[in-house]
């Protein structure tokens, strides 16, 4: 994931370009620091826990959307 939110970050640099992503909200991680908290345009924090389609369980982590 730190790759990828990495080339997020990245990508969102170059003019007119605006990239938004859905993540685990892992808010202890290096990526999370290096390259979203203070770095993002917007973070929002999803409540409770996804689910996708007719699935009886949902996803073992919290999520969030950011815009870079």
């Amino acid at each position: 994931i730190a790759d990828w939110v990495r080339k997020c970050s990245e990508e969102a640099k170059k003019p007119s370009t605006t990239v938004v992503a859905l993540l685990p909200a892992r808010t202890d991680t290096r990526y999370f620091h290096d390259y979203i908290y203070h770095h993002a345009k917007k973070i929002i924090f999803i409540r409770g826990r996804l689910k996708f389609g007719g699935c009886k369980n949902s996803a073992p982590f919290p999520s969030m959307v950011v815009e870079f």
